[in-house]
C-alpha cells in the first residue's frame, strides 16, 4: 500500500473517522453514539481479572495474522477512546496493513468512572494508576502489573504466534506510567529473547524517575547535585526518586535499573512548546518541581541525566527528539515525524504533514 500524507486535517478529524473496534455488550451505549466501543479481556494468573481496552480487532478473533502491536496510553482523563481514536487515524496514515496490526488503548478504570460501566474491573485512584499503585478496589492489582499481563497477552505464541514487535507509548500522565514501565518492569529482556521487539515512547510527561538523589540545579538545568531537603522533604520518594518504592519494584537498586534500562528501547518525546510553568495539568508537586519548571526543561534535564549517570563506556539505545511548534497535544505529538516513525514506523518522507522533529537542545 502506497503510503499516505498525514496532515493536520486529518487529525482534527480523528474523533469522527475513528474506524473499527469489536461490539462490546457491556458498553450499549456506544452503539448509539458511534464513539468507538471497548472490550473487555481476560488478564493475569489463576483467576485472573478483567480489564477493559479498545481495539481495532475483535481480542476474541483469529490473531495469527496479527505481526505488530501498538499499546497507545491514555492520559489524565483516563480516556481510552479518546487515544484509540488517534491511534486508529495514525495507523491508517502510516501505510500498514491494518489486518496485520493490533491497536490497543487500555482503559484503566478510576473512582470517578462509575457511568463507563466498567463493572467487576479492578478500580484506581485517580493518580494511582500513574505511578502503579495497587487499584483501590476490586483485584489488588498493579496498574505496571497490568502492563505485564498485556504484553504477556499479546506476545503468547498460542494466540499471536506471528507477532514480532510490541510498542508501549503514552502521552502525559500516560508516559509517566509507560516511562515507570520501561524502567521498573522484569519481563523485556525475557520477550526480546523470544525474538520480539519490544518498544517505549515516552511523550511529554510532567515528570521522571530519577536512579539517585541528584536533581538538575537552576538556572540552567545542566548540572546535577542532591535537591534540598529544607524545600521539598520527600522530593527523592516514588514516584520520582527510588525511596519508598512502588510495591510492584521493592527492593530495586537505582544503578542496577539504570544499568539495565540504558539497553531497554526508549524513544522520548517532548514538543517545544510545552513549556508553560502554569499548565493546568502539570505536576506542581515539590518532587515534580525539582526536576525543573516546565515539561520542556524537564525532558531536557532527564535526557542530560542519562548520560550524567553513565560510566564512560556505557552504551545507549535511547533517543530523544523535540517535536517543533508543537505543546501538550497527543494528536500532534504521535502524528509528528519523530512520533509516527517511533509508534507506527512511518517514514518522516511520507508524513510531510507532520510537525518536524530536532534532535534536543541541550
Amino acid at each position: 500500500m502506497r503510503p499516505v500524507r498525514l496532515t493536520a486535517l486529518g487529525l482534527i478529524l480523528t474523533a469522527v473517522l475513528a474506524a473499527g473496534c469489536a461490539t462490546q455488550s457491556d458498553a450499549p451505549q456506544a452503539a448509539a453514539t458511534g464513539k468507538p466501543q471497548w472490550q473487555r479481556v481476560h488478564l493475569g494468573q489463576g483467576s485472573g481479572y478483567d480489564f477493559p481496552v479498545y481495539a481495532n480487532h475483535p481480542l476474541g478473533g483469529d490473531m495469527r495474522g496479527i505481526r505488530e502491536v501498538v499499546f497507545i496510553q491514555h492520559g489524565l482523563r483516563r480516556n481510552g477512546d479518546g487515544y484509540y481514536a488517534t491511534g486508529a487515524e495514525l495507523l491508517k496514515a502510516s501505510g500498514q496493513n491494518p489486518d496485520e496490526v493490533l491497536l490497543i488503548a487500555p482503559n484503566f478504570p478510576g473512582t470517578p468512572d462509575a457511568a463507563k460501566h466498567f463493572d467487576n474491573m479492578p478500580v484506581w485512584t485517580v493518580q494511582g494508576w500513574i505511578s502503579g499503585e495497587d487499584a483501590a478496589s476490586g483485584v489488588k492489582v498493579s496498574s505496571l502489573q497490568v502492563l505485564d499481563d498485556l504484553v504477556a497477552y499479546v506476545t503468547d505464541k498460542l494466540r499471536f504466534p506471528a507477532v514480532t514487535k510490541v510498542t508501549v507509548a503514552g502521552h502525559s500522565a500516560g508516559a509517566q506510567i509507560v516511562h515507570r514501565y520501561a524502567v521498573l518492569n522484569n519481563v523485556d529482556e525475557a520477550v526480546r529473547a523470544r525474538g520480539i521487539d519490544l518498544r517505549y515512547v515516552v511523550a511529554n510527561p510532567s515528570s521522571y524517575l530519577y536512579f539517585t538523589p541528584d536533581r538538575p540545579v537552576a538556572p540552567d538545568y545542566k548540572r546535577f547535585a542532591p535537591y534540598s531537603t529544607a524545600v521539598c522533604p520527600g522530593y527523592d520518594e516514588y514516584r520520582y526518586g527510588m525511596q519508598d518504592m512502588v510495591a510492584y519494584a521493592k527492593g530495586a537498586d537505582g544503578k542496577t535499573l539504570y544499568r539495565r534500562y540504558m539497553q531497554r528501547k526508549v524513544t522520548y518525546l517532548v514538543g517545544s512548546k510545552d513549556n508553560d510553568p502554569n499548565h493546568r495539568v502539570l505536576d506542581k508537586s515539590c518532587g515534580a518541581e525539582a526536576e525543573g519548571p516546565t515539561r520542556l526543561q524537564r525532558a531536557r534535564a532527564y535526557w542530560r541525566y542519562d548520560s550524567f549517570l553513565g560510566a564512560p563506556d556505557q552504551t545507549s539505545t535511547h533517543r530523544s527528539f523535540e517535536v517543533v511548534g508543537v505543546g501538550h497535544d497527543q494528536s500532534r505529538m504521535f502524528g509528528s515525524q519523530c512520533g509516527a516513525q517511533a509508534v507506527f514506523g512511518m517514514a518522516p518522507a511520507a508524513n510531510a504533514g507532520g510537525a518536524a522533529c530536532r534532535a534536543p537542545q541541550l
